[in-house]
C-alpha cells in the first residue's frame, strides 16, 4: 500500500508540482511516519525530511530535495496531533539583510523620456554585492521593504549610465486569490498541481528621485521577456504566468495597462499568513501577464474555461446559451440563479409576451417568476448581478476583436398606467405640465468594428427627481456628480475598468447629443485609455473665422466619401413634447466628408481648464431625394486613425 502512496508523490520534471502535504496526510504515509517516529530513528527534523525525499520521490526540477516543503507538511501534521517530531532545534545567525554602509547614489541626468535612457538594462541579482544594492535600495525606497521574498526567486537591478534606477523581485505567487484563480478557471486540485507556474512580482521599485515618462511601462515589458529564461536557467522549469498587485490609493495601474497586463479583479485584503481572516491588508488591483498564451490548454482547461477570449457566436446555441449567460447570477440564493436561467430561457423563444404568456400555463413557474423580480430593495436581486454573468461573457467576447464600439445611450420606461407601482420617477410632462411616471434606463451596448453585437456591458435604471424647488443654484454650480448627465460619465468610467482588462482591444464610446458637454470630454483626458466619438449638440466658438464650428468645418477640404445606408422611417404625428415627423423609404446616402482638429475651449465655469485637443467631422448627404432633408453629422472624436 505504502508503494502506491510513494508513486503518488512523484513527478516528471516540474509539469505537475508535488503534493508533500497530501501525499503525506494519507492514513497509510502518516502510520509510516509515526512508525519511523516510534523507534527514535531519526534525532532531527531535517534528517527525517530528508529521508522521505527520498522515500517519496519529493525532489523539485533541479533533482534536489525539496526539504523545506516537507518540513512544513510534518509540521502542519504534528499540529494536528498525527504524531509527535524531535525538538526543532534553534536558528543560529541573524536574519538582518546583507546591506551597503550608505545610501545608494541617486542617478544622475536620467532624461525624461524612457526611450532616451542610455544604456538601460536588467542585471540578474547572483553575487552578494549586488544583493547589498538590491537590499539598501529596497529598504530605504520601497514602501513595503526588501521582504523577505518566499519561494523560488528571481532579482533584478536596473542599471543605465545614469545610474542605478531601481530593482525588481519576483517571489512564490499567491496561494489562493479568487479573482485570478475564477479568471483561469481551475480548480482546486488543478491550482495544487500547477500553482507553481505562476511567478509573483513582489517588488518594482523605480527610485523616487527617478522621473521618466513610460519608463516603468518599458521595464514590465523587459521584465516580462527576460524572466522566463532565468526563471527556467534556475529552476530548470518555465513559467507560464506573471501576477502582480497594484495599490490604487498610490498607483494607477497605468504602466501595466501600457505594457499589456490585464487586470483581472482586486484582492480582498488578506496577506499570505492571514490565517484568522482578519483582512488587515489593503485591497489591491491584481494585474497578469500570460508568458505562455496557451496555458490554459496546457492546463487541461476547455477553451471557455475561466475568462479566456471568446468568439461572437460561442456559447449561443439555442439549448445552453441562457445557462451561459445568465448561470451562477450571484442573487444570494442558488435557487433563485437557477430561476433566473429558466425564466432567460423561456423568455428567448418570445421577448415579446408577458412572462405569464410565455410560461403557457405553468403557474409555479409564473408564481416563481414573480417572486424572483419583486425581490425587495436589499436584497441581492439587482440589474447589476442579474447581468454579471452576462458582462463577463461579453468583457470575453470583446476581448477578441480589435476594436470595440461601446455605444450608450438613455431610454425613458413609460409606467404612467401603473397607478399602484412604488418606486418610479418623473421621466416627463406634457403640454398640460401632467406629470409622466416611469424609469430612466441607460445602457451601453458592445458592438464589433462590422456591428455585429457582443453583448450588454453595462446598464442602469434610475427613478428621476424633479428639480426642487428650494433649489436655488445656477445650473453651472451645480457639480456635475448631482446633474442627471453624470450618468455618461459613470458609464464612460466603466468602459475604462473594461479596457484595463482587455489591453488587445480598442474601446470608444459612442454617445449622442446628450453626451456633449465639456466634462465627459475632461473626463477622457484623465484618463485617455478609451476614445470618444459623440454627435456634436453645440455649434461652439472658434478663434478663427467663420467663428462657428459648422460653419468652419463645412468650409474645410473634402477628405473622402462614404455611402451609408439610411433606415426606413415610419410616419409619426405630434405628440406631447415630440414633433410630428414624416415617412422615409430606406436609401443609400453617398456622403461627403470633411475634417479638421480644433481646439475645444472650456465653458466659463470651467475657465481654469485648459484647452482640449479633438477632432470634428462634417459628413453631409450631397444629393438628397426630392422632398428629403439631407442628412447631416457633426462628430467630436478623440480617435486618431479615423481621420488619416
Amino acid at each position: 500500500m505504502l508503494d502506491a502512496v510513494r508513486v503518488s508523490g512523484h513527478t516528471c520534471g516540474m509539469n505537475v508540482q508535488n503534493q508533500i502535504k497530501r501525499t503525506l496526510s494519507q492514513p497509510d504515509a502518516i502510520k509510516y511516519v509515526a512508525g519511523l517516529l516510534k523507534v527514535n530513528k531519526f534525532v532531527s527534523r531535517r534528517e527525517l525530511a530528508d529521508f522521505l525525499c527520498e522515500r517519496f520521490n519529493f525532489y523539485d526540477a533541479r533533482k534536489q530535495a525539496q526539504r523545506e516543503g516537507c518540513i512544513k507538511a510534518l509540521r502542519e501534521l504534528e499540529s494536528a496531533c498525527h504524531y509527535t517530531l524531535p525538538i526543532a532545534r534553534g536558528k543560529t545567525g541573524t536574519n538582518t539583510p546583507k546591506r551597503l554602509q550608505e545610501a545608494v547614489a541617486d542617478p544622475t541626468g536620467v532624461p525624461d523620456k524612457a526611450g532616451e535612457v542610455c544604456g538601460l538594462e536588467l542585471i540578474q541579482v547572483s553575487r552578494e554585492a549586488q544583493m547589498r544594492i538590491w537590499n539598501e535600495m529596497m529598504i530605504r525606497e520601497h514602501p513595503r521593504g526588501h521582504g523577505p521574498l518566499v519561494g523560488r526567486q528571481i532579482r533584478y537591478l536596473i542599471n543605465s549610465e545614469h545610474g542605478w534606477l531601481g530593482a525588481l523581485g519576483f517571489a512564490a505567487p499567491a496561494l489562493k486569490l479568487a479573482e485570478r484563480d475564477r479568471w483561469i478557471g481551475w480548480d482546486v486540485e488543478q491550482r495544487r498541481a500547477y500553482l507553481h507556474t505562476v511567478v509573483n512580482m513582489s517588488r518594482f521599485l523605480i527610485r523616487p528621485s527617478v522621473h521618466c515618462a513610460n519608463l516603468a511601462s518599458r521595464l514590465l515589458s523587459m521584465a516580462a521577456k527576460r524572466l522566463p529564461d532565468d526563471f527556467e536557467e534556475r529552476y530548470k522549469y518555465r513559467p507560464w504566468l506573471i501576477e502582480s498587485f497594484v495599490d490604487r490609493a498610490y498607483f494607477p495601474g497605468t504602466c501595466y495597462q501600457a505594457a499589456n497586463w490585464i487586470r483581472v479583479g482586486c484582492t480582498k485584503g488578506r496577506g499570505r499568513q492571514d490565517r484568522f481572516r482578519q483582512a488587515a491588508e489593503t485591497t489591491k488591483d491584481i494585474y497578469v501577464y500570460p508568458i505562455e498564451k496557451d496555458f490554459r490548454s496546457k492546463l487541461g482547461l476547455a477553451v471557455d474555461a475561466g475568462r479566456s477570449i471568446l468568439d461572437p457566436a460561442d456559447g449561443l446555441e439555442s439549448e445552453t446559451w441562457a445557462e451561459k449567460e445568465f448561470g451562477g447570477a450571484p442573487l444570494g440564493d442558488a435557487r433563485l440563479s437557477k430561476r433566473l436561467v429558466k425564466a432567460a430561457d423561456a423568455k428567448a423563444d418570445e421577448p415579446w409576451r408577458a412572462f405569464c404568456g410565455v410560461a403557457q400555463g405553468d403557474w409555479a413557474a409564473v408564481k416563481g417568476y414573480y417572486r424572483l423580480i419583486d425581490a425587495p430593495d436589499e436584497s441581492a436581486v439587482t440589474m447589476a448581478n442579474i447581468l454579471r454573468p452576462h458582462r463577463e461573457r461579453t468583457m470575453r467576447r470583446m476581448q477578441g476583436q480589435k476594436t470595440v464600439l461601446c455605444i450608450q445611450d438613455g431610454s425613458d420606461l413609460n409606467y404612467n398606467s401603473l397607478a399602484e407601482c412604488e418606486g418610479l420617477g418623473e421621466i416627463g410632462s406634457n403640454q398640460t405640465g401632467a406629470i409622466s411616471r416611469g424609469l430612466h434606463l441607460h445602457s451601453t451596448l458592445a458592438v464589433a468594428s462590422n456591428g455585429l453585437p457582443l453583448g450588454v456591458l453595462h446598464a442602469q435604471c434610475i427613478a428621476p427627481e424633479s428639480r426642487s424647488p428650494k433649489e436655488d443654484r445656477y445650473r453651472y454650480a451645480i457639480p456635475i456628480e448631482e446633474k442627471k448627465t453624470f450618468i455618461w460619465i459613470e458609464h464612460h468610467r466603466d468602459m475604462v475598468t473594461a479596457a484595463s482588462e482587455m489591453p488587445h482591444t480598442r474601446l470608444i464610446d459612442v454617445c449622442d447629443r446628450e453626451a456633449d458637454f465639456f466634462e465627459l470630454f475632461e473626463e477622457q483626458r484623465r484618463t485617455p485609455s478609451v476614445d470618444l466619438l459623440i454627435r456634436a449638440n453645440y455649434n461652439r466658438k472658434v478663434i478663427e473665422e467663420p467663428f462657428k464650428l459648422f460653419e468652419a468645418v463645412r468650409t474645410a477640404p473634402v477628405q473622402s466619401r462614404v455611402c451609408v445606408p439610411i433606415p426606413r422611417q415610419s410616419a409619426r404625428p405630434k405628440q406631447s413634447k415630440q414633433e410630428a415627423r414624416s415617412k422615409r423609404p430606406s436609401r443609400i446616402a453617398d456622403m461627403t466628408v470633411r475634417y479638421m482638429r480644433i481646439q475645444l475651449s472650456p465653458p466659463s465655469y470651467f475657465a481654469g481648464k485648459s484647452p482640449i485637443d479633438i477632432w470634428v467631422i462634417h459628413a453631409v448627404e450631397d444629393n438628397p431625394p426630392p422632398n428629403t432633408e439631407a442628412v447631416e453629422w457633426f462628430l467630436l472624436t478623440t480617435v486618431c486613425y479615423a481621420v488619416h
